[in-house]
């Protein structure tokens, strides 16, 4: 009896491994189908986050761009009292809609859902393409701005030289390219910044490319700084001989009333002599950048545009979803 009870003994062992080993595998498998079920569904939300964040910054920028335009058609000068210039600061997305819960974000989700944004004027910043002249040589005026902005911000004189150097290999690379479109013609230099954040090709490192971002910009034609809406740094640039005093009354001066015309600019800085080109400076702007963001359920979603504004027409340039939250354009 003593074999045979030990052949039960054995398989009945046997038959409880088989189940354990059963349990285990249901339970994998079933955890398996959990996940693939929860990434689905993490994977359609976001898909759908995605497309609703999209198409509520859109009309954002519509929004903004209407907004342009509308002060265009009162005309004047550009200047930081004009409605353009207040932020949008974040706001429940519910009290943009209509009352229609037919939009495109459910009611829940619009209770959930926050827009922010602003509108800047990319010309109250040095505009990298006046360094350089159509003919290939570094416009004299430019440099000497460019020069008193780095002292300004305590900057050695180093980089900018280096940056000026590439800046002309760019230049001679993209006139050889126009006049030979094969693809060797433009090989032997870097390719021309499209964003203040690609000065990192030309030699600049990131301490000193996070101090110039906010006074520098690079637009797609020569432009002339507004000193309307231009920082201390910048006005001390573009006004050679102002002290940072003379600056301050300046600002002042213009955020009570803003500035029509480059003369009542020397006369708000008291110095008839002052020279001031109006291909360098001026008083209006033509060129501003965009920034939405929109937050749902705390996944945030944020687009950048740059817009071209000439008379009432506001054509969009470029846009850009950035990674990195310190993108500026």
């Amino acid at each position: 009896m003593k074999p045979f009870t030990a052949r039960r003994t054995r398989q009945r062992g046997a038959a409880i491994l088989m189940a354990m080993l059963t349990v285990v595998l249901v339970a994998t498998l079933a955890s398996a189908a959990l996940w693939q079920q929860w990434r689905t569904v993490e994977i359609e939300s976001a898909e759908r986050t995605r497309a609703q964040s999209s198409w509520v910054l859109i009309g954002a920028l519509d929004w903004a761009r209407l907004i342009l335009t509308e002060d265009a058609r009162k005309g004047g000068s550009d200047h930081l009292s004009e409605p353009w210039s207040m932020p949008l600061e974040q706001a429940r997305l519910s009290t943009f809609l209509a009352s229609d819960r037919s939009d495109t974000l459910a009611a829940d989700a619009s209770v959930n859902a926050f827009l922010s944004g602003q509108i800047t004027d990319l010309q109250a910043r040095l505009n990298l393409k006046n360094l350089i002249q159509e003919d290939g040589k570094v416009h004299p005026t430019s440099l000497r701005m460019w020069e008193r902005l780095f002292t300004q911000l305590g900057l050695p004189r180093a980089p900018l030289d280096g940056m000026v150097a590439q800046l002309l290999r760019a230049h001679q690379a993209g006139a050889a390219t126009a006049n030979n479109p094969s693809p060797e013609a433009g090989a032997n230099g870097p390719l021309w910044p499209q964003e203040p954040d690609q000065l990192s090709w030309l030699g600049l490192d990131p301490q000193t490319l996070a101090q110039l971002r906010p006074h520098i910009t690079v637009l797609p034609e020569r432009t002339a700084v507004n000193l309307n809406t231009a920082s201390d740094a910048v006005l001390i640039a573009c006004l050679e001989g102002l002290t940072q005093a003379d600056v301050q009354r300046l600002v002042t001066a213009r955020r009570l009333t803003p500035w029509e015309n480059l003369e009542e600019v020397k006369k708000a800085a008291k110095l008839p002599e002052l020279l001031l080109d109006a291909s360098l400076v001026g008083i209006s702007t033509r060129f501003f950048a965009i920034r939405g963001e929109l937050e749902i359920d705390g996944n945030r979603v944020q687009e950048y545009s740059v817009v071209q504004r000439d008379a009432a027409v506001v054509k969009t340039l470029w846009r850009k979803r950035p990674l990195n939250p310190t993108f500026s354009p």
